[in-house]
């Protein structure tokens, strides 16, 4: 890091903080950036800013630490070398672009101390950007894609993330993969899949899929985003008994893409009304980072946060269940889940 950079949080550990209790993260970036009036039309989607309007990126960033995320998630979800080469940038270019997604969320963060920056690391299809991230069986082996991945992790741990949020994964294969390429980079990691009907978008079993990071000293957290948020709570319960581990979930806000009309459709079903009543009960089942993915913003994130960091009074939530062995390498094997209300 420049020594303009802010530093990253002192102790406690991300994973230790994860043992101590809920983290509210952020939103979905894109739906706060169209709001702030960015055009994400492109295939770079909001990676296009790292070079074209990194404050708007900034202001984002802000916008969640306001409402009270205490994680935020980088604009690295589509940002790649492959995709900046396709801009006409060089290596050394596109691995300053990399980092800059990292400083930019270090520099929103520290106006709040404590706030912890998660690099997110988008599968291969999001580079793709043909919507095949919601499919995975790309054709490539588990070495293809490591070798894929490995070269951006390498440069988001080189700009000092708390974390590396390997999300939106199809598929276990490619779970694998990113696991393996994150392998030394001495940053923890969460693996977070998409799921429909109790599968991974490659279809997957849950309990297959979260076998991958089982055992794995370096993952933090497991479990499902940009997913319909019926279907977390059940994800949530099988990651956690799978895995002896924390949970992870950040659905989106339920409502339907209608590709023929290029227009979301339908009521959300995750917002700020029902974002507290849903949180609890996957807290309940194992979640410690708690948040938002598709269309959901500020709004939801504020409500999260009220329910998790309550003020003092009679009425006030006393918490969620303490899971067994949260922290990496406490036990050496999973632990079951408690049952969900």
């Amino acid at each position: 890091m420049s020594p303009t950079t802010p530093a990253r949080p002192p102790a406690p550990a991300f994973a230790q903080a994860l043992a101590e209790g809920v983290l509210v993260l952020d939103g979905g970036l894109s739906r706060q950036l169209e709001a702030q009036g960015c055009d994400l039309s492109g295939a770079l989607w909001s990676a296009r800013l790292l070079a074209d309007a990194p404050e708007q990126l900034g202001a984002a960033h802000a916008a969640y630490l306001r409402a009270g995320a205490g994680v935020l998630t980088t604009a690295g979800y589509q940002a790649t070398f492959e995709g900046f080469a396709r801009r006409g940038l060089d290596r050394r270019a596109a691995a300053g672009l990399l980092a800059r997604s990292v400083t930019l969320a270090r520099e929103a963060a520290a106006a709040e101390p404590g706030t912890w920056v998660a690099a997110s690391v988008g599968p291969y299809g999001a580079m793709l950007a043909d919507g095949s991230e919601y499919r995975g069986r790309y054709g490539l082996s588990v070495r293809e894609l490591v070798a894929f991945h490995r070269p951006r992790m390498e440069a988001f741990a080189a700009a000092g993330p708390d974390v590396l949020a390997l999300e939106t994964v199809p598929d276990a294969e490619e779970a694998e993969a990113l696991l393996r390429a994150a392998e030394g980079c001495g940053v923890p990691v969460w693996l977070s899949y998409t799921v429909a009907g109790g599968r991974t978008r490659a279809g997957q079993a849950l309990a297959e899929a979260f076998a991958v990071a089982a055992g794995n000293d370096q993952v933090v957290a497991v479990g499902v985003n940009c997913c319909d948020p019926a279907e977390a709570a059940d994800a949530v319960a099988e990651a956690v008994a799978v895995t002896g581990r924390p949970a992870v979930v950040y659905p989106d806000s339920g409502e339907r893409w209608d590709a023929a009309a290029r227009d979301w459709r339908g009521a959300p079903a995750y917002g700020p009304a029902t974002a507290p009543r849903l949180a609890a009960a996957w807290a309940k089942a194992g979640a410690r980072l708690i948040g938002g993915c598709c269309r959901t913003g500020p709004e939801t994130i504020a409500a999260l946060a009220e329910w998790a960091n309550p003020g003092p009074g009679p009425e006030s939530d006393p918490g969620p269940e303490p899971i067994p062995n949260p922290v990496p390498g406490s036990s050496p094997g999973p632990s079951p889940a408690p049952s969900p209300d």
